[in-house]
């Protein structure tokens, strides 16, 4: 794996990574890291040697590879679907929902949406309501894509309220911890966090994933309640419950959400 800044003039080796940074002299009296969104930067005084530029690089790897790390994630992160219209397909749970606007958006009698979206989700409320593959918004049908996007993302955000605790009080028993509170990011670079008093963050696009990948994420940040770091011990505490967690770490990794 590498990282390459469009104008890199400098390599290093952090860990097992190739990192290509720009490197610049400056009148400056430390030596100064920034990773922004083309990659890494490093400005350093006239006078500093290279050796000692590349002694800083290596104490702050751990660093400079989160850094990196969230900005690929970032890259990842965007919200669904392209267009905010009737007819439109919005992932959720690994499905596809249909949007489709009327005044009243009461679902026939039906004995469960098709295909299932996912474990207990309600499919009823004021204002939406999930039947059949299709997400009824309580619209106009001339409604323009800005009511469109509001209604349909804080009817996401409450399903992935429901299903992240579902999956939360699945896990957090069997890997022994109890986590203090729970609320859904916003956050462009990251997919959760955990604090060590016991709070949890998931990020709320993480519904328009398959659950199998959203269980990867709970039980990732469930076990920083019992290994704040990514250390073996960390590893072995999410495998003890997730034994197939490197497949799904990877794809992960790989999603790509429509803009």
């Amino acid at each position: 794996m590498s990282s390459r800044h469009p104008r890199a003039n400098r390599e290093c080796r952090l860990g097992e990574q190739l990192v290509a940074y720009q490197f610049q002299r400056a009148a400056r009296r430390t030596i100064g890291l920034s990773v922004g969104p083309q990659g890494l930067s490093v400005r350093a005084p006239h006078w500093t040697p290279l050796a000692e530029v590349d002694a800083l690089l290596l104490r702050k790897a751990d660093w400079v590879l989160a850094k990196l790390r969230q900005l690929e994630q970032a890259s990842r992160l965007a919200p669904a679907p392209t267009e905010w219209r009737a007819g439109a397909v919005l992932p959720c749970l690994g499905h596809g929902l249909v949007l489709e606007l009327c005044p009243d958006p009461s679902p026939s009698p039906s004995p469960s949406p098709s295909p299932d979206p996912g474990p207990g989700l309600r499919s009823d409320g004021l204002d939406a309501a999930l039947a059949d593959g299709r997400l009824r918004l309580a619209l106009a049908r001339d409604a323009g894509p800005e009511p469109v996007r509001a209604l349909a993302q804080a009817w996401l955000m409450r399903a992935a309220q429901q299903v992240f605790l579902e999956r939360l009080e699945h896990f957090a028993p069997r890997l022994g911890v109890r986590y203090r509170s729970f609320k859904l990011s916003s956050a462009t670079t990251r997919w959760g966090s955990a604090s060590a008093n016991g709070s949890l963050r998931l990020n709320w696009r993480l519904v328009h994933l398959e659950l199998e990948l959203i269980d990867y994420v709970v039980v990732h940040e469930l076990s920083h309640l019992r290994q704040m770091n990514h250390g073996p011990e960390f590893w072995r505490v999410v495998a003890s419950v997730m034994p197939d967690y490197e497949p799904r770490r990877q794809r992960l990794r790989r999603v790509r959400l429509a803009p």
